[in-house]
C-alpha cells in the first residue's frame, strides 16, 4: 500500500491523521483513537521509502540537514494533508493531517458563531486562537479568514507553515505565504508584511520575542492581526506573550497589550459522551477585551480576568469551565472529562453542583 493508497483510505474513513513509524503497521487517528489500518508492519526502509516519495529534492536536503521538517502534500483523489517528518531511534517516521479541500464555514464547526462573526469583523487589534495540538485552531482561523473573505474587501497576508487550508479569492485578495517556499522564515515575511498593504495578517504560530512583538506593532498600526498560541486559556495567553520579553520591557508590552489585544478564543476537543466513533465536541473559551479588562492586563492583574469574563456573557465572553460545564448538562461529555480539563476544579464543581 503506497502514501496515496493510505491517504484515500484514511478520507474514506474520516480519519484526522496517518502514522508511519518503523515495525508498526501504519495508524490511523480517527476521532480521538487510535486504528492500525492494517496488519502489516511496515519496516524502517519501507516508512523512509514512503516519507521520501512526498518530498522534492530541496525538501530532502532540508530534512537531512535538520532531522525533521513540515511540508504540505496533495494526493491525487485523496487531497491535502500536513506532513511532518522526523527521526526516532535513528529511522525515519511521519505523522500526516488531513486539510479538507474546502474551507470551513464557521456555521459547521460547533462554536458560538455570532461572537466569532462580530470578533472576524473588527478593524483592526490583536485576536489570538489557542489551544494544545490538535485542538482545531488551524480550522477556527481558516473559517474567520473565509468569512472576512466573503464578506469584506481586503488585502489578506498569511504567513504559514505549512500552508494548510488553499483560500480561494472572493470579495478580498488573500496572499498565502508558506515558510520555506515562499519566504526563508516566519520573521523574514514579518519584517515585510507591513509593506505589503495588508489590512489583515494571518501569523500561523507566534514562536519567539519576535514575532509577538511585531505581532503586536502590527496591531498597534491598524491592522487586524490572527495568530496562534499553545496556550490554555486566556489568562496563560497573555501572561505568555508578556513573559516572551526582558523584565524591563514587560510594563511596556502591558500596556501595549491593553489596547491592541481584542480576543483570545481558547479551545479543545473532548470525545462526545457515548460514542464509539471516535467523534468529538469543541470547548471553547472566549474572551473580548473591555475597559475592565483592558485596565487588569495594565495593571498586571491578569488573575482577575475570568471574574470579569463571568459577568460578560451578555457580550459573548465565556469561560471554559463554563463551557465544559454547559456540554456536560446537555449530556455531551462525560464528568471526568469535564473535571480533568476544567481550568478551576473547585469553581467547576461548583457549576456542575458536585
Amino acid at each position: 500500500m503506497d502514501i496515496h493508497e493510505m491517504m484515500q483510505k484514511a478520507v474514506q474513513l474520516g480519519a484526522s491523521d496517518i502514522h508511519l513509524v518503523a515495525n508498526m503497521p501504519p495508524y490511523l487517528r480517527v476521532g480521538q483513537k487510535l486504528r492500525p489500518l492494517s496488519d502489516r508492519k511496515l519496516s524502517a526502509f519501507e516508512v523512509e521509502g514512503i516519507v521520501y516519495s512526498m518530498m522534492n529534492e530541496v525538501q530532502k536536503e532540508q530534512f537531512i540537514m535538520d532531522l525533521e521538517l513540515d511540508f504540505a502534500f496533495e494526493s491525487e483523489g485523496a487531497g491535502r494533508f500536513r506532513v511532518n517528518v522526523y527521526r526516532q531511534m535513528g529511522k525515519v517516521g511521519c505523522a500526516c493531517r488531513y486539510i479538507p479541500t474546502i474551507v470551513p464555514k464557521l456555521e459547521s464547526l460547533g462554536l458560538p458563531v455570532p461572537v466569532l462573526k462580530q470578533i472576524a469583523g473588527l478593524p483592526r487589534g490583536l485576536i489570538l486562537v489557542t489551544g494544545p495540538t490538535g485542538c482545531g485552531k488551524t480550522t477556527t482561523l481558516a473559517a474567520m479568514l473565509n468569512y472576512i473573505n466573503q464578506n469584506y474587501r481586503y488585502n489578506i497576508m498569511t504567513i504559514e507553515d505549512p500552508v494548510e487550508y488553499a483560500h480561494r479569492n472572493s470579495l478580498s485578495i488573500i496572499n498565502q505565504r508558506e515558510v520555506g517556499n515562499d519566504t526563508l522564515s516566519f520573521n523574514d515575511a514579518l519584517r515585510h508584511v507591513l509593506r505589503q498593504d495588508p489590512d489583515v495578517i494571518l501569523i500561523g504560530e507566534m514562536r519567539d520575542l519576535e514575532t509577538v512583538s511585531i505581532a503586536i506593532t502590527a496591531a498597534e498600526t491598524g491592522h487586524l492581526v490572527f495568530a496562534t498560541l499553545h496556550t490554555n486559556d486566556a489568562v496563560s495567553s497573555i501572561d505568555r506573550m508578556i513573559d516572551v520579553f526582558p523584565e524591563t520591557q514587560q510594563r511596556q508590552v502591558r500596556l501595549q497589550l491593553s489596547t491592541t489585544l481584542q480576543a483570545v478564543i481558547s479551545q479543545l476537543l473532548l470525545p462526545v459522551h457515548g460514542d464509539n466513533d471516535g467523534h468529538v465536541v469543541p470547548a471553547v473559551e472566549i474572551m473580548i477585551s473591555n475597559p475592565a479588562i483592558r485596565n487588569l492586563i495594565r495593571e498586571s492583574k491578569t488573575f482577575q480576568i475570568p471574574s470579569i469574563m463571568q459577568s460578560g456573557a451578555k457580550s459573548g465572553m465565556i469561560t471554559m469551565n463554563k463551557s465544559l460545564s454547559n456540554l456536560y448538562m446537555e449530556n455531551k461529555i462525560t464528568l471526568d472529562d469535564a473535571l480533568a480539563y476544567a481550568t478551576d476544579l473547585d469553581e467547576i464543581k461548583s457549576l456542575l453542583r458536585v
